[in-house]
């Protein structure tokens, strides 16, 4: 690799590649010297991805964070794979906060790569999703030290499940249409 190439790969990887930061930071044109070919940005991808999913936590969730960020602009369903294999091993035993963070977050990335998805992925992984949420309703309010509810603008369990009746509503409602689209 040379040196534009190096200095565009460093570039990509800050950002994530997404092209429309660069441009508002004013480093597309940087990025844009080294020439890079879509196939090589394809191979950044897939080790951006690689290593968010590497670092999926229940301690936090800024991986999660960053796959639902770059499921936005760059479509990919190898992303679900990753999520949902860290998922079903992990989530049942996380607190109620991270259990609807990730919930919250899965549905954003199964809506943003809805296009890339086969109907059995997509329909799994709202399965899967909605196990989380029932899960989070049915049991009692738990929370680690760290994860203060005001933190994420609830108050207190009934706060919580409203928030998981809505994320239960959307898939519902994806369901429902899509039962009747087939039409």
């Amino acid at each position: 690799m040379n040196e534009q190439e190096v200095a565009a790969k460093e570039l990509f990887m800050l950002y994530r590649g997404h092209f429309i930061q660069m441009h508002k930071n004013g480093v597309l044109e940087a990025y844009k010297k080294g020439g890079i070919e879509r196939e090589i940005e394809i191979t950044w991808y897939h080790e951006i991805m690689d290593k968010l999913t590497s670092e999926l936590s229940i301690r936090d969730w800024e991986a999660m964070t960053g796959l639902e960020a770059l499921a936005k602009y760059y479509q990919d369903a190898r992303m679900l794979e990753g999520v949902m294999t860290f998922v079903i091993r992990h989530m049942m035993g996380a607190d109620s906060i991270v259990k609807l963070m990730y919930a919250e977050r899965l549905l954003s990335i199964l809506q943003s790569l809805k296009s890339v998805l086969p109907d059995d992925k997509r329909y799994l992984a709202y399965q899967q999703t909605l196990k989380i949420l029932e899960d989070i309703s049915l049991k009692p309010l738990i929370i680690d030290p760290g994860h203060e509810l005001e933190r994420f603008n609830l108050k207190d369990k009934k706060s919580l499940n409203n928030r998981v009746k809505k994320s239960m509503d959307e898939i519902k409602t994806i369901r429902f249409t899509k039962l009747f689209s087939k039409e």
